[in-house]
């Protein structure tokens, strides 16, 4: 694959910057969102929420996919990573919300923690552009 044939786009949240990576990848098919939060610039949205920081962040990376002309329907693959086992029901009713039409395929983990210890949840997408 030649790099002609690979786009990144970038959101502006810091970290981006900070460590090198694109919020969006598009490569052939495939549409690879990075790990997203809540956070828009250098606000956290919904903090102490996590279906609100959840609603947050899979906005965040549905809008990354928009600029490939993408919507919610092209998504295939969701992952969320959650703080706490407890707001799994809160995550997952977001996830319903945004995605029940659609059904990806979706991982939800529950992990140690975040760079910054207010964020709950962080999600990665993936979208097919057949």
């Amino acid at each position: 694959m030649t790099s002609d044939a690979v786009r990144r786009v970038q959101s502006g949240v810091p970290w981006e910057e900070a460590f090198g990576f694109a919020r969006a990848v598009a490569a052939g098919d495939r549409v690879l969102v990075a790990g997203t939060t809540s956070f828009r610039g250098d606000v956290l949205y919904g903090e102490g929420d996590p279906y609100e920081q959840a609603k947050v962040a899979f906005t965040s990376a549905i809008e990354a996919i928009g600029e490939f002309g993408l919507g919610v329907e092209s998504v295939i693959r969701t992952r969320m990573y959650l703080s706490h086992a407890r707001d799994m029901d809160d995550v997952g009713r977001a996830h319903k919300e945004l995605f029940d039409s659609v059904r990806p395929a979706a991982t939800l983990l529950v992990v140690e923690g975040f760079i910054d210890p207010r964020v709950l949840v962080s999600v990665e997408l993936e979208a097919f552009r057949g």
